[in-house]
């Protein structure tokens, strides 16, 4: 599988510049970090998070954890972690556990933590195990619209 077509008609057709990265295959964000040799803090991951009946997605360096509690203060209902029966359907076009992190997509808001904004690039699955996508933060901004806050705990 390669980088979902609706990702890259957004990207292209936004006129950012991005550049593809492969990698061996990984299935969690540090794992990619380590295989593209890159910290954690480089390398973002996207989880998807039910709100009640809501699903979001939230936005945070490899290396951190999230801090579920604050982020539920800022959605104002309680946030859990969603399971894989709960999402899988929503990203047909993405490799399981591989979503970008643009919501957009989908149909679902973006909450980013504020660590990554301060960043001058982001790093992300492609929608695959083997492929990520390095672009200017502020332009994943733009694109992605999301709320930014402060979420994220270091491991």
């Amino acid at each position: 599988m390669s980088m979902p077509p609706g990702l890259k008609t957004l990207l292209d057709e936004s006129h950012v510049s991005y550049s593809t990265v492969p990698h061996t295959t990984t299935y969690t964000a540090q794992g990619t970090a380590a295989a593209m040799k890159v910290s954690g803090k480089e390398m973002a991951k996207t989880l998807v998070l039910k709100a009640g009946d809501d699903t979001l997605l939230a936005v945070l360096p490899a290396a951190h954890h999230a801090n579920l509690e604050a982020l539920s203060s800022v959605v104002g209902k309680a946030v859990r972690l969603a399971t894989e029966p709960e999402f899988i359907s929503l990203f047909p076009d993405c490799e399981l556990g591989a979503m970008p992190p643009f919501g957009s997509l989908y149909h679902l808001p973006v909450y980013v933590d504020e660590s990554l904004s301060a960043d001058e690039e982001i790093l992300f699955n492609a929608g695959t195990h083997r492929e990520a996508i390095r672009m200017k933060y502020l332009d994943f901004e733009r694109l992605a619209k999301p709320t930014i806050c402060a979420f994220a705990s270091k491991s």
